[in-house]
């Protein structure tokens, strides 16, 4: 076959087409977006009309993305203010005992955590009956559920087994749909539950978590 004289489309054919299929423009919008249109009323109107419709939509879309990071950002800054307080928090405290309590209140009042527990490796002198602490020898069998994570050192976020909640919250663990998990290797670990089962979930950013979890493991090493 020869394709040199094969018959090209012209622009009536090319219309033709169109007016038999008048809806090609909705399965390829963006060319409905570079067609140049006359500025004058008749049957022009309607596709300039689309036009304009398709490019408000896109606006809008844009306008809610613009949004969407403007309090992304905000949320971010104001989560980098309170991290960075309660690095410099811990930093000055004066014993093991002083920092967990500034942990624990800051996770819960700062962060607002609806039960905080933390599980300390070590003995923390001058804190006795605290509901938010146990104390546990790194090797308790009661661990056992927790090494990958203690293994890993990164948190985990979302619902964990009641088996993990019941060692964590104790009495109250039925109220606790959703958790964030700081494991802190060879000093313990830190748990902030959620009466709302979607605050904390699998996939979401973690870093300021990580940052916390470090900032305590580092105060905590100051005293041995």
């Amino acid at each position: 076959m020869d394709f040199d004289n094969k018959e090209k489309l012209g622009a009536h054919e090319v219309a033709a087409w169109l007016r038999r299929h008048p809806a090609f423009l909705q399965q390829f919008p963006d060319l409905a977006l570079t067609l140049v249109v006359p500025r004058e009323s008749g049957p022009t109107a309607s596709l300039a009309s689309y036009q304009l419709d398709v490019l408000r939509d896109k606006n809008r879309e844009l306008s809610r993305r613009l949004h969407e990071l403007f309090a992304n950002a905000q949320e971010n800054e104001r989560l980098a203010v309170r991290t960075h307080q309660l690095t410099l928090a811990l930093m000055k405290q004066t014993d093991a005992a002083s920092t967990l309590r500034a942990m624990a209140a800051s996770l819960a009042e700062d962060f607002q955590g609806d039960l905080v527990r933390i599980v300390s490796f070590r003995p923390a002198a001058g804190i006795d009956d605290a509901d938010w602490l146990q104390v546990m020898v790194e090797g308790d069998p009661r661990l056992d559920g927790f090494r990958d994570i203690l293994g890993g050192g990164e948190p985990v976020c979302g619902r964990l087994h009641p088996d993990k909640n019941a060692l964590l919250y104790g009495a109250r663990a039925d109220e606790v749909q959703s958790s964030a998990l700081l494991a802190l290797p060879g000093t313990g670990l830190v748990a902030v539950g959620s009466h709302d089962p979607n605050r904390f979930f699998p996939g979401m950013g973690t870093l300021f978590l990580r940052m916390m979890g470090e900032a305590l493991a580092t105060g905590l090493q100051r005293f041995g």
